[in-house]
């Protein structure tokens, strides 16, 4: 087995089989396609926005600017809590009669803060479009609901509505085919260097030197 390489032979041994390599490439791509395409569950988001709406104006008034903004801001990050709660996604369930779990239900689930801001956005992911769009608007609904019997003072108020989507966010198919080619490209070039590694067999008069440290004192010429 050769111990080093050289890499200009390296080069040229790449470029000869640059075909198999890219053939490959190729294979892994279309298996990755035919993966994505079939045998991955698409799923599908859907998205709304709310607005916490502030308390009445006498606690208002208590406030400077600076104040009500940081008031509102930690608002938002206790209902992003509550809006992951056990209870509303317990009751989220119960409402659409779904096969699922709390701890499912919650996985589906983001929940951000925009910065600066009273909006909060839910983003629901699922393998039904209309599913993922009716928890979407469904949990606002139970969450304005908990949150004036929890904390005493309104809620929030529906900016967007969520709506089906009719275009999948996972599998991201195109993304996959890529990196399964680059992949597959790669590892036809790993299996050529590995070849050449392991390839004991003569070839030139330097391989003898090389490899069994012998001189060479003649050559039979070809007929």
């Amino acid at each position: 087995m050769q111990d080093t390489i050289d890499l200009k032979e390296l080069l040229k041994i790449i470029k000869n089989r640059i075909w198999m390599i890219i053939c490959i490439g190729l294979i892994f791509g279309i298996t990755s396609g035919v993966v994505s395409q079939f045998l991955i569950t698409p799923e599908y988001k859907s998205s709304t926005t709310l607005i916490i709406n502030k308390e009445n104006e006498d606690s208002k008034t208590q406030l400077s600017n600076s104040d009500d903004l940081n008031y509102v801001q930690k608002l938002a990050y206790t209902y992003s809590e509550i809006i992951t709660s056990r209870t509303v996604l317990t009751k989220t369930i119960d409402k659409l009669n779904l096969d699922m779990s709390y701890k499912k239900l919650a996985s589906c689930i983001e929940v951000t803060n925009i910065s600066n801001t009273q909006i909060i956005k839910i983003d629901v992911e699922y393998r039904n479009p209309k599913i993922a769009r009716d928890i979407c608007n469904t949990i606002p609904t139970i969450f304005d609901k908990e949150v004036q019997r929890i904390m005493k003072v309104s809620g929030v108020e529906v900016i967007d509505k969520a709506v089906a989507s009719s275009i999948p966010i996972k599998p991201n198919k195109k993304t996959n085919v890529i990196l399964a080619s680059i992949f597959g490209i790669f590892v036809g070039i790993c299996i050529t260097i590995i070849e050449v590694l392991l390839n004991t067999k003569i070839k030139t008069t330097s391989d003898i030197k090389e490899n069994l440290g012998m001189n060479v004192l003649g050559v039979i010429p070809k007929q």
